[in-house]
């Protein structure tokens, strides 16, 4: 299963931008076996990226041990209305996305 669409807000509630995203990917364990049970291979996401107006504010690793389609928030300091909000990562498998929003 390849991953899909990202879906992202971002707003601005007293000088804190809450930055919420949904990301649309397979998050395979290494552990689950398939209908010929045969172990399904790895497939997760490693590393997620939030920039500001092009500048990195978070930078995680993470690792197989979330759910499929992972939802994450951010508590970023700062920011106003028309900021950029951008979001990507990178699977284990060199795949990426990422997503974009203006501070609401």
């Amino acid at each position: 299963m390849a991953a899909g669409p990202m879906k992202m807000r971002a707003t601005l509630n007293g000088g804190v931008t809450d930055v919420r995203v949904l990301m649309t990917h397979p998050m395979e364990t290494g552990q689950r076996k398939d209908p010929d049970g045969k172990l399904v291979p790895l497939h997760f996401i490693q590393n997620v990226t939030v920039k500001l107006n092009g500048r990195t504010v978070v930078e995680s690793q993470i690792s197989q041990g979330i759910s499929r389609n992972p939802v994450f928030t951010f508590r970023l300091k700062g920011g106003a209305k028309g900021d950029r909000i951008e979001v990507s990562w990178i699977d284990n498998h060199g795949e990426t996305n990422q997503t974009e929003t203006a501070v609401a």
